[in-house]
């Protein structure tokens, strides 16, 4: 039988814990180790429990590293565990800027290892699904591409590390806003359904930030992103909601438009003259299974890093650019509940959609 590979985990409280439960869940992978400088958790006995990613990255033969550590943090250490001889699962987002992308793809090719990176979205068989239903015609000629995100975020959430709601800390790019953390996932998929790829598949981005809170980064983004194949994309993105709903990418045509919720892996096709529109599920596959098929029987990924250099493109523009805008106090409302406190921006709710379907930032239409 073929040895388990062996795993370690870098950041293990959070979000990092759900990979140490995928790890354990699977038999094919052994938990070996894990680094965080609060403590190791709850692991079984005998795993190595390290203060940093190095150490654990250093002392270790390890067949997979999981990087769940602020960004500054990605390209250094996912460079050394390529050197070592190890694959990486990177969370999102990957690197923070266009330079460490290309360094970092040249790092695994020098080393025959792959980088995987956490955009949980792309392990669907909804993404796909959306791109080939744009392109049979059912919808007509694509006029262009949306993206809707509207969650609610605490000003404690900003709050919630040392880096939590910076653009940049001590010289070094966090990138922390609303496009590039807590709704990344929505440019990357609208992406990913557009077929960019590449940093240079991106030509031009007019990017509008805002802020309700007290916040170096965003928190209620506008943005159209332009394609070299003459595809535009307009994202809105808020963290400013009431509550939050589900995001999704849409998919505007000439006759219909696509509606493909990416965290619920469903497609909704709504043709012009039908009363209502077609509904189809589709299966998600762990990235971390992914990358262990890929290990096992060189498989092609599904969100490798090479995939995600265009979204690398926006980030870098985003945290580079002009900061965000703060909003209008007047459409700002501050509300306590369950001992945090939320401020959300009245009408951002319309004003996120509009941005999607007209394909205009708000600053075009005169919003907020």
């Amino acid at each position: 039988m073929t040895p388990p590979l062996r795993v370690g985990v870098a950041g293990v409280h959070g979000h990092g814990r759900s990979h140490v439960d995928a790890v354990l869940a699977r038999p094919d992978l052994e938990l070996v180790a894990v680094a965080d400088p609060r403590g190791g958790g709850d692991v079984p006995p005998g795993t190595g429990v390290f203060a940093d990613a190095t150490s654990m990255i250093e002392a270790l033969d390890l067949d997979i590293v999981v990087l769940s550590t602020p960004i500054p943090t990605h390209t250094e250490l996912a460079r050394l565990a390529l050197a070592r001889g190890a694959h990486v699962l990177l969370e999102k987002p990957p690197v923070p800027s266009v330079a460490d992308h290309h360094a970092l793809l040249s790092a695994a090719d020098a080393a025959s290892r792959a980088v995987q990176v956490g955009f949980q979205s792309l392990g669907s068989a909804g993404v796909p699904a959306t791109a080939d239903a744009l392109a049979s015609g059912v919808i007509g000629d694509l006029v262009h591409v949306g993206a809707v995100g509207q969650w609610s975020r605490s000003e404690q959430y900003w709050r919630r590390a040392p880096w939590a709601g910076h653009r940049e800390l001590d010289g070094r790019l966090i990138a922390d806003g609303v496009v590039t953390n807590p709704l990344a996932h929505a440019v990357a998929t609208a992406f990913a359904v557009a077929g960019a790829a590449a940093p240079e598949d991106v030509v031009a981005i007019d990017a509008d930030l805002r802020r309700a809170n007290d916040i170096d980064t965003d928190d209620t983004s506008s943005l159209v992103i332009e394609l070299r194949d003459g595809t535009r994309i307009a994202a809105g993105l808020a963290a400013t909601a009431v509550r939050r709903q589900e995001p999704y990418v849409l998919v505007r045509g000439t006759r219909g438009f696509l509606v493909y919720l990416y965290t619920l892996d469903t497609l909704h096709v709504h043709r012009d003259g039908a009363a209502l529109p077609r509904a189809y599920a589709f299966d998600r596959t762990s990235l971390l299974d992914d990358l262990a098929a890929h290990i096992h029987d060189g498989s092609d990924l599904l969100a490798p890093l090479r995939r995600t250099g265009a979204f690398t493109r926006v980030l870098e523009d985003v945290v580079t650019g002009p900061p965000a805008t703060p909003i209008h106090p007047g459409l700002v409302r501050v509300e306590a509940s369950d001992g945090e406190t939320f401020r959300t921006v009245i009408g951002v709710e319309d004003a996120v959609e509009r941005v999607a379907w007209e394909g205009r930032t708000f600053r075009d239409l005169g919003l907020l």
